[in-house]
């Protein structure tokens, strides 16, 4: 589905489709932002050709994976980054590819899947970010979409936090997936994560060099703020899987300590029946002839000192600790 947002100083917003791209080409004072929403590569292709768009932009733009990423081209900057169609909860969300190509008077944003961001500012209500710059319409859908992504980072601290109490109290196999679960995911997370500033760093960067004219000082705000934003959600992704693995850390020194422990009890027991069932095995020998064979209190004797002799290991293990 394709979607136009036309700004015109003398008119009010106007939503629509195609329709208004050639009041946009006829009218040199408005602005229009298009909206490529599930639209055939084919389509959006000849679209994007349209308009000017490179073509080496416009395969990156098309690709099912790539890296985030933003790059300066004479007419238009291209940005790509990933937001998220889907969201539940533990960070269980598909990733959705959105490329913009920002122009001058034109935004052109395009996404395999709907995009939450993108359908939240698609109102008339974002009429004054559009009026601004298309430049800042871009910023605002991105920040938009790490605004999501902030939010489902927070909601999942609460449920870390639960685990956390709960590991305390009685951690097993079973918490040990979960979390090992929730690692796995944060590795991803921070890897996109980690691409998205690097993007802002790069706008930053046009920013200060003044390499372009289509971000002007007038986003200096904007662009610390996308900035902040974006070191904020890989710091916490950072943190939360740090914290996981402690956790994980935390649960295997445990085991294995009670691991030791239990190894040490049946150890001082081996060690307790060892010379026990020495002295057993030799009397319970059947030769005609042992010396003590026919002692009259040999059996009691026998018992003492195997008494004395568990008493005695009991005593020394206990001074040495391991009971």
């Amino acid at each position: 589905m394709i979607k136009c947002m036309l700004i015109s100083p003398s008119a009010p917003v106007k939503i629509g489709g195609e329709e208004l791209v050639s009041e946009w080409q006829q009218d040199e004072s408005t602005v229009l932002w298009i909206d490529l929403d599930k639209v055939e590569k084919s389509q959006e292709k000849k679209i994007l050709t349209q308009f000017g768009c490179h073509p080496l932009a416009i395969l990156d733009a098309q690709r099912e994976r790539h890296p985030p990423k933003v790059e300066l081209f004479d007419d238009f900057i291209f940005l790509l980054y990933r937001g998220f169609v889907a969201k539940e909860n533990n960070l269980t969300f598909e990733h959705v590819q959105i490329s913009m190509f920002i122009g001058q008077r034109v935004l052109i944003t395009g996404h395999p899947e709907s995009s939450i961001a993108i359908n939240t500012l698609f109102t008339a209500s974002s009429e004054k970010y559009l009026a601004r710059s298309p430049v800042h319409l871009a910023l605002k859908i991105f920040h938009s979409s790490c605004g999501n992504y902030l939010q489902q980072l927070f909601d999942f601290e609460q449920n870390l936090e639960k685990i956390e109490d709960q590991f305390q109290v009685s951690g097993n196999d079973k918490m040990m997936r979960e979390i090992t679960s929730h690692r796995s995911r944060l590795v991803k997370i921070r890897r996109t994560f980690n691409y998205h500033v690097t993007v802002g760093n790069t706008l930053n960067s046009y920013l200060e060099d003044d390499e372009t004219s289509l971000i002007t000082e007038q986003e200096i705000h904007t662009v610390n703020d996308l900035r902040e934003r974006l070191d904020r959600l890989l710091s916490l992704s950072q943190m939360y899987y740090d914290i996981c693995g402690d956790l994980i850390n935390g649960y295997m020194s445990v085991t294995s300590h009670q691991l030791n422990a239990t190894m040490r009890v049946l150890t001082v027991i081996t060690a307790l029946f060892v010379p026990l069932t020495f002295l057993a095995g030799i009397y319970g020998m059947n030769f005609e002839y042992i010396p003590e064979l026919k002692f009259e209190h040999g059996y009691f004797t026998l018992l003492g000192v195997m008494s004395v002799i568990s008493v005695g290991l009991i005593v020394w293990f206990k001074k040495k600790r391991w009971l």
